[in-house]
């Protein structure tokens, strides 16, 4: 028979001790394992190879037959094509528990899942800020059960499935396998006599009313946190949170720019040629506003502090007050006679932005 040199295949010396021998094995099952290399017969021949010598190694009596005669005689190696030694499967069960999520381990707690609610505000809500109640439908634990499951008075039993530990473990090939007990679902109790208000599931469904405090200077698109007032967790796991998503109403005569707001006024032309003081819209009620005489349609006028309140830090932006000049329709007989009249009074020094422009219009023609 051709020796095989198991001290060699493990790479290890002759002399090596029990526990070298060990960890050089357990080194090169981890790096040839079928698993990482499946369809490498070369790479499955090594493993045998090495697990072949690990029995013989570990073993006193086969070691020291194997040191003085360079084999193991019948009945020596407990490797078959079937499976391994019991002391591989233990090797096995340490080494790799990792690729089978860590078989022995119990579903940890769980956090709930977060919540979002739609808000819509007036604009006003928006710039002052406001104070909303809301109702937000959720699952929580069972009031009649605490969450057990189980009927009052009574308590989950040890599932006879997996006595308990939530897996169960079989046979795949060459490997003993642990999987989550589908008799307990991984929990390791059972319930027999449900909780007659959840039905054995431990939840119910609420409505819960929450007090919603939105600050002044929010706009759409903003989200709110309000933690903890989520679902909660599965088995003691934290409660997620709940998200208050801002939408903001359009107003009917102003508009938001950052921390301004902006409103179109429109005046007449006798107002804007002669100059007058007009009443104008703020958020917080009308003010008088001083139109300078010979204003122009698109003028802006500011009012300072009459915008929003910023968030960040509470300066108020101002209000952009616009000008319309607006051009008289439906005039009657005599509003037209007096108009012609003051066209043809009219020369070019009192329509400056008119005069200016057609000089650079001939400028470009001739």
């Amino acid at each position: 028979m051709a020796e095989k040199d198991y001290y060699g295949i493990l790479g290890v010396e002759r002399t090596a001790s029990d526990e070298e021998i060990k960890k050089a094995y357990r080194r090169l099952a981890h790096e040839l394992h079928p698993d990482k290399h499946a369809g490498d017969k070369e790479k499955e021949e090594k493993f045998k190879l090495i697990n072949e010598a690990y029995e013989t190694l570990k073993d006193t009596n086969k070691r020291a037959q194997y040191d003085r005669f360079g084999y193991v005689g019948a009945g020596g190696s407990q490797y078959t094509e079937a499976g391994f030694g019991s002391d591989f499967q233990d090797i096995f069960s340490e080494v790799f528990s990792d690729f089978f999520g860590g078989a022995r381990r119990r579903p940890a707690p769980e956090r709930g899942a977060d919540l979002r609610y739609d808000l819509e505000i007036s604009f006003e809500e928006a710039a002052f800020g406001t104070e909303k109640t809301i109702k937000i439908p959720k699952t929580v634990l069972c009031g009649a059960c605490g969450g057990s499951g189980a009927k009052q008075g009574t308590q989950p039993v040890t599932c006879p499935g997996c006595g308990g530990t939530g897996q169960v473990r079989f046979q795949q090939g060459f490997f003993s396998i642990s999987r989550p007990c589908s008799g307990c679902r991984g929990a390791g109790k059972v319930i027999k006599d449900p909780c007659p208000e959840c039905r054995g599931s431990g939840q119910a469904r609420t409505v819960n009313t929450i007090s919603v405090k939105v600050p002044g200077g929010i706009d759409t698109g903003s989200r709110l946190r309000l933690s903890g007032e989520g679902e909660y967790g599965e088995r003691g796991g934290h409660p997620g949170d709940l998200y208050i998503m801002i939408s903001v109403l359009p107003h009917p005569i102003f508009k938001r720019e950052s921390d301004d707001i902006i409103c179109e006024v429109p005046i007449s032309f006798p107002q804007a040629a002669l100059g007058a003081e007009i009443e104008v819209p703020t958020l917080e009620g009308p003010v008088k506003l001083k139109i300078p005489a010979g204003t122009q349609s698109g003028k802006v006028l500011r009012l300072k502090n009459k915008g929003i309140a910023s968030l960040h830090t509470g300066r108020r932006g101002d209000e952009q007050v616009i000008i319309k000049v607006e051009t008289p329709t439906k005039l009657d007989k005599k509003q037209k006679e007096l108009l012609e009249e003051f066209a043809s009074i009219s020369g070019e020094e009192t329509t400056p932005l008119r005069k200016n422009f057609f000089s650079k219009v001939k400028e470009i023609f001739e």
